[in-house]
């Protein structure tokens, strides 16, 4: 038998193990080429000018190659431990280490760089629905062309070529270093089998929960006033991500033990089939890949937290908009105002005016809010300049001399200036103060964001708004933002037309104009690119780390088929041992996506009021798409496990 014919016996013989390395392996590099194509693609930078996405699709493609190549050499030492005894029995037949070396070699040369034209054939067919994909998220009105990059072929096979030295790095460097026997004995060393509990162990798990518990607890409060210094907020973030990492590792290295111990215990001994082949397992396997499963839980919790961010902002993003500017447009220039009015009348497009003439006042808000809360706006104290409006220039406010209400006050303001409601404040003049009662708050804007910079406009009755205005520091008014113009479109049918007077009037140059569509648009854009970039990144690791720990489920699986052969001779039909199997892989796979989950759900509820206004909808359905997508490895794992019960006799 010649050399030849030892290479493709060896891999057909090992392609069904092969499957799911050879799907990722595709996937992977039709992702990267993907990414890489729309990198190259000049419509990414000339799209009406405002697609400049070259750049993060760039950093985002270095990202992939980091999750690739981990991936990849990961799985390689997988399927090289598990070839022990075949790389054993040649050496016993007589073949020498470099004759073995090359058999690997010529058998994963075929196997990688088959599946890799495979995939950036793959590649290049959805490049175009990658690009349509981009356009409409962000909104983009243009023509997605099917264009083969030649730049980014060169750039994925030298990748690629790359990572598959370094797997035969690690071939050549396992092959030397190991004996016949040691390469019989690969496979049982490989897992860390039963140990006796301790008191150690018991500690450790009561740790980890705790960590978690801790570092869950620092990010609710992270935004509450209780951190006033960055390099306060800076440590207690750093203690966060410490906290929670070291107890995640903690968690499954003795919490998972000390739980499903405890309720082995609950049973007194009165196991059934299912529970055996799903607790017990479950109880000692998983401290041995406590690194690798903490390393999962985190990156899935980053992930997940990062694309939940980014679909708040996107989807926020007309929410957004309305906060920022209240009117269709806004102006704060009277003679771009007027130059759009007269476009509309000339158009015949009917619109109402809103006139608002905000004066900059300090505020003593010492009384309602917390201690520890200094000025925004750079002053000592518990005080902020805001802009002030009477009560006539705002519909249906109503006030009285002496009361006072905050508007455009919520969000992301409403979390770092903690305030009560009611209470009293002070306004401070040139000759003095003037007490007054704070009646309440509303989230409405009635300025453009510039006026007040995201400080609350204050609205006040009609007579002091004359005495405030004759009492002004002249040292804090503004010189830009003196008034305000809104402008609401009264047919809505004529928002398309208004628009594009509104492109048309406005000098390029201008910063008193804003429109309410292109804010939203503008949005959208940016938080639409760093979407779809985090999305990718984070599908190519959700299916990575679901292949890696479906390969450990193959390992295990194989190690413990006598003992399915033990069980069926006893009787236990098939269905009894899925049962059990299916409770093991919902464990084995539901406790880091779990974990994952909690961790992501606090890292987002502790500031996702600083990407958007919308918390429930965006995240439920980033979670819930995600849960599905990693729970189909758990299905695999199920289906792998009956081949492997049904081959047991």
């Amino acid at each position: 038998m010649n050399l030849s014919t030892i290479i493709f016996r060896s891999l057909k013989k090992n392609i069904q193990n092969y499957y799911l390395y050879v799907f990722a392996l595709i996937f992977s590099v039709g992702l990267y080429f993907s990414f890489v194509t729309l990198q190259y693609d000049p419509s990414m930078d000339e799209a009406k000018g405002s697609v400049k996405g070259a750049a993060a699709l760039g950093a985002a493609s270095v990202l992939l190659i980091a999750i690739v190549a981990v991936f990849l050499l990961y799985a390689n030492t997988i399927f090289i431990k598990r070839r022990s005894k075949e790389i054993g029995l040649f050496q016993l037949i007589g073949l020498t280490k470099g004759r073995i070396f090359k058999i690997l070699t010529a058998e994963n040369l075929i196997l990688y760089f088959g599946s890799m034209i495979v995939g950036i054939a793959a590649g290049f067919a959805v490049s175009r629905l990658l690009l349509m994909i981009l356009f409409r998220i962000i909104g983009v009105d243009e023509m997605a062309k099917l264009r083969f990059s030649p730049e980014a072929l060169t750039q994925t096979v030298i990748v690629f070529a790359a990572i598959y030295l370094l797997i035969m790095l690690m071939n050549y460097t396992f092959i030397r270093r190991q004996s016949i026997l040691s390469l019989f004995r690969a496979v049982s060393v490989a897992q860390q089998r039963v140990q006796k509990r301790s008191v150690w162990q018991l500690l450790l798990g009561i740790c980890g929960i705790a960590f978690i518990l801790l570092g869950y607890f620092v990010s609710t409060e992270l935004f509450k006033g209780r951190f006033t210094d960055m390099l306060e907020l800076m440590l207690a973030m750093m203690f966060i991500l410490a906290s929670v990492i070291i107890g995640t590792y903690l968690f499954y290295k003795g919490s998972v033990s000390v739980i499903f111990n405890a309720i082995r215990k609950s049973k007194r001994g009165f196991l059934s089939i299912g529970e055996v082949l799903s607790l017990s397992s479950i109880m000692f396997r998983m401290k041995s890949n406590a690194l690798l499963l903490t390393v999962i839980t985190t990156v899935s919790a980053l992930a997940i937290g990062l694309l939940s961010l980014s679909y708040i902002s996107y989807y926020s993003s007309e929410a957004q908009a309305k906060r920022d500017v209240p009117n269709d447009f806004a102006f704060a220039n009277v003679e771009e105002k007027e130059r759009f009015l007269a476009e509309l009348d000339a158009r015949g497009i009917a619109y109402d005016v809103i006139h608002r003439k905000p004066i900059y006042v300090e505020i003593d808000i010492s009384s309602i809010a917390s201690s520890d809360i200094l000025s925004l706006q750079g002053g000592g104290g518990n005080s902020f300049i805001s802009p002030i409006l009477s009560e006539a220039m705002v519909e249906g406010i109503e006030l009285e001399p002496g009361e006072a209400l905050f508007m455009s006050y919520g969000g992301a303001l409403q979390n770092f200036l903690s305030m009560k409601e009611t209470g009293k404040i002070k306004f401070i003049g040139q000759n003095g103060t003037i007490p007054h009662e704070l009646v309440g708050t509303k989230e409405q804007s009635v300025l453009y964001y510039g006026f007040g910079t995201g400080i609350p406009t204050t609205i006040v009755d009609d007579s002091v708004y004359e005495k405030l205005l004759r009492d002004l520091d002249p040292s804090i008014q503004s010189e830009i933002f003196q008034e305000y113009y809104g402008v609401d479109i009264a047919d809505r049918s004529g928002m398309e037309e208004a628009r594009q007077a509104f492109a048309d009037t406005r000098p390029s140059d201008s910063s008193q104009a804003f429109s309410q569509y292109e804010i939203m648009m503008n949005g959208r854009l940016n938080m639409g690119l760093i979407m779809f970039i985090v999305a990718f990144l984070g599908l190519a690791f959700l299916i990575t780390s679901g292949c890696i720990l479906y390969f450990k489920q193959m390992d295990e699986s194989e190690e413990e088929k006598p003992n399915y052969t033990i069980l069926r001779k006893l009787g236990f039909t098939q269905g009894n041992l899925l049962r059990g199997i299916a409770f093991k892989q919902l464990f084995n796979f539901g406790i880091p996506l779990v974990v994952g989950l909690s961790h992501s759900y606090f890292a987002v509820k502790s500031g996702w009021f600083l990407f958007g206004t919308e918390l429930a909808a965006p995240m439920l359905i980033v979670m819930v798409l995600y849960t599905a997508l990693y729970s189909s490895f758990g299905v695999l794992s199920v289906l792998y496990y009956r081949r492997v019960i049904r081959e047991s006799l």
